[in-house]
């Protein structure tokens, strides 16, 4: 469901503004959802038709590997016991640290979502004269977000709780309290779903139809984003 009609004017490929500068000719889409969303497909299918994914989830690894900027940092704030025997992050730890307590969470995001969204934006820089669709899956994208990056559109992919719960448990490993506790340490479903309202190309994919309505639906959101960034169908 994308935003209401006649609220936003319309929109083409804009210019990008980083801290380095500004990026023209990309247009900008947001993309998140909850965990076991099923966000990875939709991100999928959005560059198998041609857009340029920058994937924060991929940025977080990396900024926490040893000698990344937010490594040292994590390590002083939480102590010994995050270091796997092998001197890298030991995740599950820190997961089991930051999941159960807010305060814990909001201090491991202080360190690392700068050094997220610095990559982040060094990444759309590098974009600089490219024509297209440029989608940043950011799964905590937030109203922030969509002022950092100059966002034209959030794509939010939505699941019903219950049922990520069960994906998490039956494809991913999690025990339910596991899956349950990461679940709701998100943001809400009904504030997620509002960030679409916020920016003229605002869509919701629902995720509960199965694959074939799930296909369908990407491709109905992605000729609108092509359309846009007028680059066409593909």
């Amino acid at each position: 469901m994308a935003g209401r009609a006649g609220r936003h004017p319309p929109v083409g490929p804009l210019r990008v503004r980083t801290r380095s500068g500004t990026v023209r000719g990309v247009l900008p889409i947001g993309l998140t959802g909850g965990i076991g969303a099923g966000k990875s497909t939709v991100a999928a299918g959005f560059v198998a038709r041609g857009a340029e994914l920058i994937d924060a989830d991929a940025i977080a690894r990396e900024v926490v590997r040893p000698g990344g900027p937010a490594f040292e940092p994590i390590v002083r704030r939480f102590g010994p016991t995050v270091v796997a025997a092998d001197g890298t992050l030991d995740r599950a730890a820190l997961a089991r640290i930051v999941f159960s307590d807010p305060a814990e969470r909001a201090a491991l995001e202080a360190v690392t979502h700068p050094a997220i969204g610095a990559e982040m934006r060094a990444r759309v820089a590098a974009l600089e004269g490219r024509r297209g669709v440029v989608v940043l899956d950011i799964p905590l994208l937030d109203d922030r977000s969509i002022e950092a990056y100059g966002l034209a559109g959030v794509v939010v992919v939505d699941l019903p709780e219950d049922e990520a719960v069960a994906r998490l448990v039956g494809h991913r490993g999690f025990t339910e309290s596991d899956a349950r506790a990461r679940v709701a340490a998100q943001m809400s479903r009904v504030e997620r779903r509002r960030l679409a309202e916020l920016t003229p190309l605002g869509a919701v994919i629902d995720n509960s139809a199965g694959r074939r309505a799930l296909e369908a639906r990407i491709a109905e959101v992605w000729a609108r984003l092509a359309e846009a960034a007028g680059v066409g169908e593909s």
